[in-house]
């Protein structure tokens, strides 16, 4: 599941992002989580955040800490976000890249996105409050693909729909 495609330097991850790429940013890596439950419905985390990022909805994840591989951080943010730690990562389904803010700063985000399972449908995240307050985590839920096919509000990255019907075709196929 492996995806060997080059960065993506075109910001088609986050599309609204582009108009603030300038030469000499600050790069940024990190590990996402793409986490399906039964029902492959994905689990997504909600930012209310100033601009340029603005309100949006974006998978587990964050960035990498120093020496940290991108599927260790993956794990490490999913645990931090949700509490869970027996969530196995099953690969690797896409890389990408953005401009973001992050801690005042623009910088351009590397990011890889994991596919991962829960076995339990719709599963409560619980015990992990104060950390949504400080990473700014407004709000969670699971979404479907339909729904994820016209959202109110933008989903980051935008592709994240075709990302996760690819990852079922591999898993099926």
């Amino acid at each position: 599941m492996t995806s060997a495609a080059p960065w993506d330097q075109t910001d088609s991850d986050v599309p609204a992002m582009a108009r603030y790429d300038r030469p000499g940013l600050t790069v940024r890596h990190a590990g996402r989580v793409v986490l399906l439950d039964p029902d492959d419905r994905v689990l997504l985390m909600r930012y209310d955040d100033g601009w340029p990022n603005g309100v949006h909805w974006s998978t587990p994840g964050g960035g990498l800490n120093q020496g940290e591989d991108y599927a260790s951080g993956a794990s490490r943010e999913l645990a931090e976000e949700t509490g869970w730690t027996d969530i196995v990562l099953l690969g690797e389904i896409h890389r990408g890249s953005h401009v973001m803010e992050h801690e005042g700063h623009l910088l351009r985000q590397h990011e890889r996105f994991y596919l991962a399972r829960t076995d339990q449908p719709g599963r409560e995240i619980s015990g992990v409050d104060a950390m949504h307050e400080s990473d700014g985590i407004a709000a969670w839920r699971w979404w479907t693909l339909a729904e994820l096919d016209s959202p109110a509000e933008p989903v980051w990255p935008t592709r994240l729909p075709h990302l996760i019907r690819t990852a079922l075709g591999r898993q099926s196929g």
